[in-house]
This record gives structure tokens, C-alpha cells and sequence, in this order.
């Protein structure tokens, strides 16, 4: 019968035209094509028809139960859709901003959900907001994305801040500031998301809430985001993130912790200033200093159980400039990384007392910030059942071939607050594509996408939420 899909069309249109429907009649997103039905192809290649409506006060998809697959892909791959996808994310990446400054970002977000007809709560967590579509009660699932970008810093050999290496049309146009983690690109998918599930709204049965969360990167957004409200009665959540490990459209998670708890640490140690020549009228901090950084080596190496991965590292040790003076003061600063909490917040007890110890020893007064209001993250650990209802969903959606298992990664992500609230699970979805260039890890300033990942990611993170609410209704 597929292979008769194009013989019939005439006919499907005579007889829609023939029944009455007005120019006007179309109600919502895509319901010209969902009314007047078209060829497309499925995940296998296969070649399929749909001509149904539903219900007489408007046009309504109707594929059955077992084509809501067919339907969620098809929509999100409509030559118009992906042009719009490609937009959205490339007016974001041409005016990034940085942690609590997204305000056009959100106007942006705002003025699609409007033109969608799609409710929301704004400000929440100052520059986020909260989107709502589906029955408006319970069960309610959450989808987010953050919306933040990067500060470029310049190489040694630069005085100043710097635009993106990437040479294309759309580039960043504000020095400095570039979306070199692919939050532009999370943003366009959310947004494709919103306009399937919008279209698909009569499926769902309860409630999904959109979140667009700032800052990310720095000034743990989730945590404000939760703080004001945005997993009100929410029972579980689900994100992703571009990953340039994995081939374009590829999804990939594990159970359990997939990525590190995260914290950082700067410590000021503070002793006396004198004369090189006479160190005996000083109180040395470079002295007091290097023993705290060889003696935090030994927390990993000595403390640590070594099945039970952790990561101590300084990464910073500034003293004085004068070649023939002992400084006042020395500052280090670096990093700390675990999978379980109990390591992580083990790991930050032991380098605050290591270094204010030492620092004792050689007469030293020291100051440790751990910037817990900052950029503290604990780990990011996926619910088990949450986990295997993405693997279900990204298997259905995409075939076997294009669902992987992958390693945890001692990288680190906010989204870590809301796996501490509700079950959650966090995934990958690939953009690697060496012949486009996108090779590249975040955080570089050559760090691009491959654009194809945005009708994929639309896809999967609306199939993943109607797909929960259906089975948790």
C-alpha cells in the first residue's frame, strides 16, 4: 500500500477539498499538511501516508498509537521547520550572553512562545522562564535548556577579548562573549519541542513544563530556577547536551553518575613581607603555599578509595613580582571533582583543612573560598528508571544504531540540583561531523555544530515527554 501513496493523492485532496474545508480552517501549527496528508519517510527508509483528522471544531493529526514515531520525526524534519530551527539558533549564537544577562535571548524565547500560543511564567530565575503545554494537570514532566553563553578569553599573546575562531556568516558579534557550549543550539531544540508538542497537544496526557534556564555556566541557575518555583509538582525532568564524542543525531547516557560533582577553591594565604636577603624578619607564604599544594596531592593518592574516582588539581599560584622581596600574600586556586557526594563534600572538608593547616605550620594566616553561591555543582547522577525511558524512547525513535552507552566524565552540570530534587536523567546527543569542522570540545573558541542535530534534538526531547506522560497518565 506505501508504494501507492503517490498515485492516491489526487483523490486524498479532491475529496478533502470537496468536503468544505475553508482556507482559514487550519487551527494550529502544521495542520495544512497534517489535513491534507503527505509522503514522508519514516526512521527505516519506508515510505508512509496519513489523511486522518479528528474531531469537528478543528484539524487534529491523527496517526494512531503506533505512529506517533512517524509523526514527531516527520514534523520536526519539515524543510520549513529545520529552516526555522537554524534561525532561532543562529540569532542566539550572533548575540550571546553571559550568565544572568539573556534578556534578549528570553525575548526571543518569549516572542515564539507567543506566536505559538503557548503559556509561560516570566521572570523566573531573573532571565528564565517556565512554559506549560498539555492537559494543565497532573502528571507534569519537565524538558530544559539553558541559555547562557561563554566569556572568550584571549590567548597570551593577546591584549584584549576576542570574537569566536569560527569564520561563518553568523559568528558572534560581541567581543568576548561567544556560545561555545551549544547552548544556542539547546534553545533551538526546546523551541522545536514546544512547537511539535503544541501541535500534538491533544496526545498528551497531563503536563509538560519548558524550562529556560539562565546561567548555567556560572551563578547555578538550576538551583534559582528550583528556588522560585520551576519543579512546582514536577515528578521528573529530562536535558540534553550537544557532544562532539558522538556522530551528528547519535544519543548517549548511562544510569547512575554520568558526570562529576564540581567545585573550585581559592585560597588566600596571608604572612609577612620582608627582604629576600633577611627571610628571618618575614613570614613566608610562598613557603607555606607550596607545602599546601604538595600536601593536597596526597588527599587523592592516600585518602582516596581507587575505585572512587576524584580529581584535586591547582591550577593557580600567584605570589609576588619583585625578584628580591618575600611577599605579603600568595593566592592558589583550583579545582575538585567527584561522582559520589559523599566524596565530593569529603574532598571540599580535607582541601580546606589541609591548606589552613600547613599554612599553620609555617605561621601563616589562610582564607579558603569555595564559591558555594557561585559555581559549586554536585554530581550528576541519572535516575535509573528515568535513564532506561530514554534509552526506550531514543531506541524507538532512532533505531539501535544511534543509541550509545558512554563513560562517566569528570566534566560537571548544573542541571546536577534537579537530579537531587526529582528522578532526572541527562543525555548526550552528537554534532560531530569532521567535514564540517565540528570537532571540536566546548568551551574552545573553535567549537561549532553541526546544524543537522536540531531537528533530531527537537524531536527526541518532545518524544521523551509524551512518551512519559503516556505511560506515567
Amino acid at each position: 500500500m506505501a508504494l501507492m501513496v503517490p498515485a492516491l493523492m489526487p483523490l486524498v485532496l479532491l475529496l478533502l477539498v470537496s468536503s468544505g474545508r475553508s482556507a482559514s480552517s487550519a487551527a494550529s501549527f502544521f495542520d495544512e499538511d497534517i489535513l491534507l496528508g503527505s509522503a514522508f519517510r519514516d526512521a527505516s527508509g519506508l515510505i508512509s501516508h496519513r489523511t486522518e483528522r479528528n474531531g469537528s471544531s478543528g484539524c487534529k493529526s491523527s496517526w494512531g498509537e503506533g505512529g506517533w514515531k512517524e509523526e514527531i520525526l516527520w514534523l520536526a524534519r519539515r524543510p520549513e521547520t529545520v529552516e526555522w530551527l537554524k534561525g532561532v539558533r543562529r540569532r542566539i549564537h550572533e548575540n550571546p550572553e553571559l550568565a544572568y544577562e539573556e534578556v534578549e535571548t528570553g525575548k526571543l524565547i518569549r516572542e515564539q512562545l507567543d506566536g505559538m500560543g503557548v503559556e509561560y511564567r516570566f521572570p523566573v530565575a531573573l532571565t528564565g522562564l517556565v512554559a506549560t503545554i498539555g492537559t494543565g494537570g497532573p502528571p507534569f514532566v519537565a524538558i530544559r535548556a539553558d541559555m547562557d553563553a561563554l566569556p572568550i578569553q584571549p590567548s597570551p599573546l593577546e591584549s584584549s577579548f576576542t570574537l569566536e575562531a569560527v569564520e561563518w556568516k553568523h559568528k558572534s558579534k560581541v567581543p568576548g562573549k561567544m556560545h561555545a557550549c551549544g547552548h544556542d543550539a539547546h534553545v533551538a531544540m526546546l523551541l522545536g519541542a514546544t512547537k511539535i508538542l503544541k501541535t500534538r497537544e491533544h496526545h498528551l496526557k497531563g503536563t509538560v513544563k519548558l524550562l529556560f534556564q539562565p546561567a548555567e555556566e556560572a551563578g547555578i541557575g538550576a538551583k534559582r530556577m528550583i528556588e522560585d518555583g520551576a519543579l512546582k509538582d514536577v515528578e521528573a525532568i529530562f536535558a540534553v547536551h550537544v557532544s562532539h564524542e558522538h556522530p551528528t543525531s547519535v544519543i548517549g547516557s548511562r544510569a547512575g553518575p554520568l558526570l562529576a560533582g564540581c567545585g573550585f577553591f581559592k585560597a588566600v594565604i596571608r604572612g609577612r613581607e620582608g627582604h629576600a636577603g633577611n627571610p628571618h624578619h618575614s613570614v613566608d607564604p610562598i613557603l607555606a603555599a607550596s607545602a599546601a599544594v604538595i600536601s593536597l596531592q596526597n588527599i587523592v593518592s592516600r585518602e582516596a578509595n581507587p575505585l572512587d574516582s576524584q580529581v584535586v588539581s591547582v591550577a593557580s599560584f600567584n605570589g609576588g613580582d619583585d625578584l628580591d622581596l618575600i611577599p605579603d600574600s600568595v593566592i592558589i586556586a583550583g579545582t575538585f571533582r567527584a561522582f559520589s557526594n559523599a566524596s565530593f563534600y569529603q574532598l571540599r572538608q580535607r582541601i580546606e583543612e589541609v591548606i589552613i593547616q600547613q599554612s599553620s605550620v609555617y605561621r601563616c594566616a589562610t582564607l579558603v573560598d569555595f564559591f558555594e553561591q557561585e559555581r559549586f555543582y554536585p554530581p550528576t547522577v541519572n535516575d535509573e528508571f528515568m535513564y532506561e525511558h530514554v534509552k526506550k524512547v531514543a531506541i524507538d525513535l532512532l533505531g539501535p544504531e544511534n543509541y550509545k552507552i558512554v563513560p562517566p566524565m569528570m566534566g560537571a552540570e548544573d542541571f546536577s540540583f534537579y537530579s537531587e530534587v526529582i528522578p532526572a536523567a541527562f543525555f548526550y546527543i552528537g554534532i560531530r561531523n569532521e567535514t564540517l569542522g565540528s570537532t571540536y570540545t566546548g568551551h574552545s573558541p573553535y567549537f561549532m555544530i553541526d546544524e543537522d542535530v536540531l531537528p533530531i534534538g527537537a524531536a527526541i526531547h518532545a518524544a521523551i515527554a509524551e512518551r512519559y506522560l503516556i505511560e506515567h497518565g
